[in-house]
């Protein structure tokens, strides 16, 4: 009997710890399955979106069957939707419900853009639901230019006059303009598309809008950078070491270019909060081209994003903008403390100039002149310095000396 009693005082312990090990092990996959639950509320595509050529197409047949229903119109509904003019390819890639879609319109490779799948899924220009019963008044054109600046302000934070509202808004009534009304809203919903409307004419480092089908709108296909790529973007790889730098400098002044255009053309400075190659693009002449704006923001827009609530400098940024945590009041500041020269340096150029990356070509003391200057342009008067002045310095030192890799690259080719 008493060692009956001794088994059962030794199975006791090793009884609870199963118990225990059964329990810790029902509360790690509720904790999993919760999880997953909250990823699934909040981004729904995890599991139903897969950029695949089959839903492609599906959004595709939807946006045409639309079209023909007399829901949405465009000036390049016709060739997608009934002469077989603007032809699906590929799938690029869904992104938080964006998708971007590749095909080709008359022999030229475009990009199919949209924010959303569907058409319904943006919200309706509220007059124009209203003006459906017979015989009911027709909008007034000062309402509606009233409605668009109202939305672009709201999109990029600016007031515009309308006279350059022109290639946001038709213009002239006829047949197929409540269509044309429905369209145009359901674009101006999207941040991207308001800038590949307006910048282009400002800048040559933005891509400008071919056409729209519906809320659907198509820009030129330029291939994207890519962190695999050896150089982030696609270069000549038969190119001599030589001939790949050379093409890195003048890329690297085309940044600089853009930095510049984009801190000074506009009437406010335009903020871009993800830097990464994918965002990129390159001409054949090495012009860098913004193809993906859905994170950049005007200043008006950027200070109203910044200004949150924080306990701390890290509550401050917002992607590839920071700002900083005020505690007296723990409020963000709307001012942003590093800008897009930094950041460029820090995710761009730090790849090209501070690697182990060698071009016999270039002379070891202009190597060691680039990799300083570009050191000391992502962290641009240390962390207490003003980093505004300081990149403006650094700015033209980086110029200066891509200019002088280029000249001795040239003198090797002589």
């Amino acid at each position: 009997m008493a060692r009956a009693v001794g088994a059962r005082g030794r199975a006791a312990p090793c009884g609870r710890w199963w118990r225990g090990a059964l329990l810790a092990f029902a509360a790690w996959t509720a904790g999993w399955v919760l999880a997953a639950a909250l990823l699934l509320r909040v981004h729904p595509s995890v599991l139903s979106e897969r950029c695949t050529d089959e839903n492609s197409r599906r959004i595709l047949t939807a946006l045409c069957q639309d079209y023909r229903g007399g829901w949405l119109t465009g000036a390049l509904c016709e060739d997608l939707c009934v002469a077989g003019e603007l032809l699906y390819q590929r799938c690029l890639y869904y992104e938080r419900g964006k998708k971007v879609l590749q095909a080709q319109w008359r022999g030229r490779p475009v990009v199919l853009k949209s924010k959303r799948e569907a058409f319904s899924s943006f919200p309706p220009l509220g007059p124009l639901e209203e003006d459906t019963r017979p015989g009911a008044p027709g909008i007034p054109e000062a309402e509606l230019l009233l409605m668009v600046a109202g939305e672009v302000k709201n999109t990029l934070g600016l007031e515009l006059p309308n006279n350059s509202m022109g290639p946001l808004w038709p213009a002239r009534r006829g047949p197929g303009w409540r269509q044309q009304l429905a369209s145009a809203w359901s674009l101006l919903q999207q941040e991207e598309y308001v800038y590949f409307s307006l910048l282009p004419d400002l800048s040559r480092h933005v891509l400008p809008v071919l056409g729209s089908c519906g809320h659907f709108y198509a820009v030129e296909y330029l291939a994207a950078g890519s962190p695999h790529h050896r150089a982030l973007f696609p270069l000549d790889e038969a190119a001599s070491r030589a001939g790949q730098a050379q093409a890195i400098s003048h890329i690297a002044l085309s940044f600089l270019d853009m930095v510049s255009h984009f801190d000074s053309d506009f009437s406010h400075r335009l903020h871009l909060c993800d830097v990464k190659p994918e965002n990129f693009a390159i001409r054949r002449d090495f012009t860098v081209v913004a193809i993906d704006a859905d994170m950049a923001f005007f200043e008006p827009k950027m200070r109203e994003i910044l200004e949150q609530n924080c306990t701390g400098d890290e509550d401050c940024n917002f992607f590839d903008c920071f700002s900083k945590c005020d505690l007296r009041v723990n409020k963000c500041g709307a001012q942003r403390v590093n800008n897009n020269l930094q950041v460029i340096c820090d995710k761009i150029f730090r790849h090209w100039f501070s690697s182990t990356h060698r071009s016999p070509a270039i002379s070891p003391q202009l190597r060691l002149q680039l990799r300083q200057a570009v050191q000391e342009c992502a962290d641009p008067g240390g962390p207490s310095g003003n980093a505004w002045r300081a990149s403006s310095s650094v700015f033209w030192k980086l110029r200066w000396l891509l200019q002088a890799m280029l000249k001795e690259l040239q003198g090797m080719k002589q």
